[in-house]
């Protein structure tokens, strides 16, 4: 025993990566811990109640709700609508993902400027965002239900190459790609597992699991902000709100998650 314990010391002292590496594993497996405990009281509902309230109540130049919206199941139909986004849209000839189907009937049902709709589409921490919250609200409607984003039409196969297509994209002053931190197992950025999204299993638990409330921010975020930070990171130009960019690459995200059920609003360091 003396032996084994002497050996593994050695090993320690001449290998200082082991060491890191179990700390690190050790670091991950806390971080997961917290968050399980946290997931009964996810603050992400505070969020949810008020896009439940912005859903129903009448708003814009029109005084209507959004109960109207059809988010692709049907006028009004929110439930396990997420799971079926981004698709295309015949009224609007485009696809969509859940933020620019929101603005379409913001602006088609209420009457609201693209301006007035897209105002604040993410929250700073002292002003809250009006968008985040719907987004909380209706993907939350979808918990459970198993993601099938469709590829029948022509405009929802070209949305998927394109997002493929910037998903490897290289550029910037660092020549970073989305796939450079997440076409790779085992890779981490400040002790956090970076998910391989080119693997079935690792693209099916991380797109589940947005949108999340950030504890460190104390905001919760959607993919689209997720899509904004990455290419905040990658020092790439700013990604446009629910721009073609953004919307094609979370169709690529979303097809990828095929099959799995969706598992948000979570919550995350």
């Amino acid at each position: 025993m003396r032996n084994s314990v002497a050996v593994l010391a050695l090993a320690v002292a001449l290998c200082p990566g082991l060491a890191q590496a179990q700390a690190g594993d050790n670091t991950v497996k806390k971080i997961e811990e917290y968050r399980q405990a946290l997931v009964d009281g996810n603050p992400a509902e505070l969020w949810e109640a008020r896009g439940e309230d912005l859903w129903k109540r009448k708003r814009g130049p029109k005084q209507v709700s959004l109960e109207a919206c059809d988010l692709g199941l049907g006028a009004g139909v929110i439930k396990g609508a997420y799971a079926v986004l981004p698709r295309y849209f015949a009224d609007a000839d485009r696809v969509m993902d859940l933020e620019s189907r929101l603005v379409h009937c913001m602006m088609t049902l209420q009457g609201m400027s693209r301006a007035d709709a897209t105002r604040r589409p993410f929250g700073n921490g002292t002003e809250r965002s009006d968008m985040e919250a719907l987004v909380a609200f209706i993907t939350a409607e979808s918990k459970g239900v198993v993601m099938n984003v469709p590829q029948r039409h022509a405009k929802e196969r070209e949305a998927y190459a394109l997002g493929k297509q910037i998903f490897f994209f290289r550029g910037g002053p660092h020549d970073f790609s989305c796939a450079t931190c997440h076409s790779e197992g085992g890779k981490r950025i400040r002790l956090q597992d970076l998910p391989n999204l080119t693997e079935t299993k690792d693209a099916q638990r991380a797109y589940t699991s947005w949108p999340a409330y950030r504890v460190s921010q104390g905001e919760l975020r959607s993919m689209q902000w997720r899509l904004f930070d990455c290419f905040r990171q990658q020092r790439f130009p700013a990604l446009e709100f629910t721009s073609e960019a953004s919307v094609a690459l979370t169709m690529f995200l979303a097809r990828n998650a095929n099959g799995a059920p969706f598992a948000a609003p979570a919550i995350k360091r």
